[in-house]
């Protein structure tokens, strides 16, 4: 395999988790008679741009069919996010009602609803008709389509350049990044703003996070290779910041690099500074990252056995990509983790993929009396934990496991 940014042939494994099916190919008891497709997950390292990446074995259409459900508004959390995101936009920039944004992977509206709150023209790209109709439901125009040079081009001829384009957490879902990332020097209007917001590499492999590899990533993002990329595709970063979503992300701010006027703050220099003491532009960083996601798999299996021998009850909380990456990887199954709840009505009622674990409305837990609750999107533990605050009040304990397992 080829470097999916610079050519570059892979030759450095950064992890293998064995295999799986899509993380988001969730099961319905039609399709639990039938058998699932399951693809290697192994993620490889470009020593030349630094680009962590996934080996091709799936296409994106087979991951992000219509029937996509993961819906970015079942989060309050994320949702509060956005908002605040907005607000900060509209103030740093002067957003007006003159102004056009646009939203590359624009989900179920979770960010344009707020866009449109604030009178300022927008529309959205979505490839997935589950969550685009969800936006569509909120007033917002949606494209459904995916984004790339040709979209850009023709969206520009249109006369849609846009002040701000966003795009958050997609970045690292695209198999031609460089054709994605190109696109946005097309879209944006010579003085516009582009934000990217994805998980940080860093934070992956100094935290453990290997539960956010799933098929869908085809890419591992630091602020070094994106310099790299943004700087080979028209754009130029002059800011970027450190929200903690996701376990710990990067917000960059590019502009084009023919136009754009905006200085470049401290800020990119002080980060780029933390990843080269931290050693991300060599190999030794990342070794070893095999071994910490084998202890965190064995920690949880030991404690989920342990759990079954006493007959104790363990059951778990949200149906999410991390949770069908660690239930495969771990080979857990029903027999140890009864069920998993989730907010979600197009995932109740079907089952994790690969684990085939059903997933429930949280009445079912209501009704239930589990020991135990695993919080598989350990970046909401919080939300979670004060969500279901009656776990504790009937005894019951929570269970996280990574960065390491912890009960509390």
């Amino acid at each position: 395999m080829k470097c999916r940014h610079c050519g570059t042939t892979l030759s450095h494994k950064f992890i293998d988790l064995g295999s799986s099916p899509p993380s988001n190919a969730y099961l319905t008891d039609q399709t639990m008679q039938e058998p699932e497709k399951w693809f290697p997950l192994k993620v490889m390292l470009c020593d030349n741009c630094w680009l962590v990446q996934t080996e091709d074995f799936v296409g994106a259409g087979e991951m992000f069919s219509e029937e996509y459900a993961y819906f970015s508004s079942f989060s309050t959390y994320w949702l509060a996010h956005a908002r605040t995101y907005v607000d900060k936009m509209i103030n740093r920039f002067g957003l007006t009602s003159e102004s056009l944004v646009a939203e590359i992977a624009a989900n179920d509206g979770y960010l344009l609803q707020y866009v449109k709150e604030r009178a300022i023209p927008c529309y959205g790209l979505e490839p997935t008709h589950s969550t685009a109709q969800a936006a569509m439901k909120k007033g917002i125009e949606i494209i459904e389509d995916f984004f790339g040079v040709m979209k850009a081009e023709s969206l520009a001829w249109q006369g849609r350049q846009a002040d701000l384009t966003v795009a958050n957490n997609v970045l690292a879902h695209v198999p031609d990044i460089n054709d994605f990332v190109r696109g946005f020097s097309i879209l944006l209007k010579p003085a516009g703003i582009a934000t990217f917001e994805f998980p940080h590499l860093l934070n992956l492999v100094d935290l453990n996070q290997f539960d956010t590899i799933y098929h869908e990533h085809y890419s591992y993002l630091s602020l070094t290779n994106v310099q790299t990329l943004f700087k080979a595709n028209g754009l130029n970063i002059f800011d970027v910041e450190e929200p903690a979503t996701h376990g710990g992300s990067l917000r960059i701010y590019a502009q084009r690099s023919d136009t754009g006027r905006n200085p470049i703050e401290e800020a990119v220099a002080v980060l780029q500074e933390k990843e080269d003491r931290s050693g991300m532009n060599t190999l030794g960083f990342y070794q070893g990252f095999q071994e910490k996601a084998e202890k965190i798999k064995i920690d949880l299996l030991l404690f989920l056995l342990d759990a079954r021998q006493k007959g104790k009850k363990v059951v778990a909380y949200g149906a999410a990509a991390k949770g069908s990456t660690m239930m495969n990887f771990a080979g857990v199954r029903p027999d140890l983790v009864s069920y998993v709840v989730d907010k979600n009505p197009a995932k109740q009622g079907k089952y994790m993929p690969g684990s085939r674990i059903p997933i429930f409305a949280e009445d079912h837990l209501k009704a239930d009396d589990p020991d135990y609750v695993l919080i598989l999107p350990w970046n909401l533990k919080n939300e979670v934990m004060g969500q279901l605050a009656y776990i504790r009040q009937r005894g019951g304990q929570f269970v996280t496991a990574v960065p390491k397992l912890a009960v509390e």
